[in-house]
């Protein structure tokens, strides 16, 4: 007589439930392990739960741009790490004539609204030329075409802002209004942290609106449904789709300013977070702007604290250059597990 499984309880699932008790089991003893050790205290966790919500805020704000897209086009642009390099890194040379004028240190806000404005318009005209160059002709086709399309066109924009600005990484000017933390609930907050957190917090909120509450919102949610019908229904589908991309190059425009004000700007610094904010919104759920924000943080939070907590415990000398790993272990995880997201459906969906 042969042994057959339960008709609702597969091998594959029995495998991922050993998987996720062998996963809840090792992440339980590290934790321990490390909690035990004493090297951290309770404001050093929150301090570094802080810093996770600010990294996890920009790249929401950069999945989002993936998401939109996806939404409309069902393609990954794998660009989009190159627009929000685009804005962050010429917005560097803005503030970097300020600084030398002193319009910086006399007028930092007015500086700011001008910093960001011009990495928000030039991620955003970069995001628009891409979808009219490179992939508007490319909608019917297979879906592998777009995608090897937008890997050449991620080459092609780095090697030009290479070329156009140079291969050195620079940092930008220091913000005296944004030096120093502010105390929050008697806990110290870095002002950087806290402009990144509370923008990017506005921006995802003036997107959802954007897209629940307006007709332009409605339009994109029809195009993603069925462009044959929207345009049926008198919906301009290019104008439309230019839209989307216009809106996802603000948002890494943004990023990028944000970015390049707490790390550094080059030529190559939308390459990593390009793929972890990819990672973010396929944690979410792809093609969900709401999914796309959760994913950010949670990967932001997972990537600041997880390897301290896990890792510490087993005298790894330097846990913090892993978060690498946990960013893409994380990625392996959630396809293993939950295919289509946090927000999204269970099953996995051929690309």
């Amino acid at each position: 007589m042969r042994f057959a499984l339960p008709e609702r309880l597969s091998l594959q699932k029995i495998v991922q439930l050993v998987l996720g008790l062998l996963l809840a089991v090792i992440v339980l003893v590290s934790s321990m392990k490390t909690i035990n050790t004493g090297n951290f205290s309770g404001s050093q966790w929150r301090s570094l739960v802080v810093s996770g919500i600010a990294l996890g805020s920009m790249y929401a704000l950069i999945a989002m741009g993936y998401t939109l897209v996806y939404g409309i086009l069902f393609i990954i642009n794998f660009a989009h790490g190159e627009v929000f390099m685009a804005g962050g890194y010429t917005a560097f040379f803005v503030a970097r004539a300020f600084s030398d004028s002193g319009f910086l240190a006399e007028n930092p806000i007015m500086s700011l609204i001008v910093v960001f404005a011009v990495g928000m318009l030039v991620s955003m005209l970069i995001a628009i030329t891409l979808e009219r160059v490179a992939y508007r002709r490319l909608r019917g086709a297979p879906r592998l075409v777009p995608l090897i399309t937008a890997v050449g066109a991620s080459l092609f924009l780095q090697n030009t802002f290479r070329g156009l600005y140079g291969a050195q990484v620079r940092a930008y000017p220091e913000v005296e209004m944004l030096s120093g933390s502010v105390s929050i609930f008697g806990m110290p907050v870095g002002k950087l942290s806290l402009l990144t957190i509370l923008l990017a917090a506005v921006l995802m909120f003036t997107l959802f609106t954007f897209i629940t509450k307006t007709k332009t919102g409605r339009a994109m949610r029809a195009v993603g449904e069925d462009k044959e019908i929207a345009s049926l229904m008198g919906i301009d589908v290019d104008r439309t789709i230019v839209r989307t991309f216009a809106i996802g190059g603000l948002l890494a425009g943004a990023a990028g300013v944000l970015w390049g004000l707490i790390f550094q700007v080059g030529f190559f610094m939308g390459f990593f977070p390009g793929i972890k904010a990819f990672t973010a919104a396929v944690l979410g759920g792809i093609g969900n702007v709401v999914g796309a924000g959760l994913g950010g943080l949670t990967l932001g939070v997972l990537e600041s604290v997880a390897p301290n907590l896990l890792l510490t415990g087993w005298d790894v000398p330097s846990p913090n250059q892993l978060t690498d790993v946990i960013a893409f272990t994380v990625l392996v995880f959630v396809l293993i597990f939950k295919p289509g997201g946090i927000l999204g459906s269970d099953e996995a969906e051929k690309v």
